[in-house]
């Protein structure tokens, strides 16, 4: 069951002043330790690629905070939220300390979906209770769509 759905669009030259006017402390106050790790290396391949993945981690972490419901108060914290990539490569919310415990006590899991383009960055994340009731298998179209008359009863009508 979809208990959340938080999204966020983010203007990356906001984080790029933010970042020239606060330093490696707005890179330490966002981004939690293995993020820090990745960050760091592909910010130095290219400044640009570390800015961009700075933008999608705001973004997404903005996002989670949506779709929780907290906001940004505790026990959400932004170092508590990670956004890391799977083996695949796909994204996903990794979460720490009260954060996790918080989650963990009410069955939720999140999926994330992060992006950038341009000046831009997106994030968009579903946050689902594990142990929810299974649902009915949704109905086709051909369970519920009316059907339509066919030409002959157009015109006696």
């Amino acid at each position: 069951m979809i208990v959340g759905i938080g999204t966020d669009l983010c203007d990356v030259r906001r984080i790029e002043a933010a970042l020239q006017r606060h330093g490696l402390r707005f890179v330490e106050r966002i981004l939690g330790p293995q993020e820090r790790v990745v960050w760091a290396q592909r910010s130095g391949r290219c400044a640009q690629r570390g800015l961009r993945y700075l933008a999608t981690r705001f973004a997404a972490k903005e996002a989670f905070s949506k779709a929780i419901g907290l906001g940004l108060r505790a026990p959400m914290r932004w170092r508590d939220c990670e956004i890391l990539h799977q083996p695949s490569g796909q994204p996903a919310v990794v979460l720490h300390g009260a954060l996790q415990r918080w989650c963990a006590e009410r069955g939720w899991h999140a999926q994330v979906s992060v992006s950038d383009d341009g000046d831009w960055a997106s994030a968009c994340v579903i946050v689902e209770a594990r142990n929810a009731p299974a649902r009915a298998p949704l109905a086709s179209s051909a369970d519920t769509a009316t059907p339509m008359p066919d030409e002959g009863e157009v015109r006696r009508r």
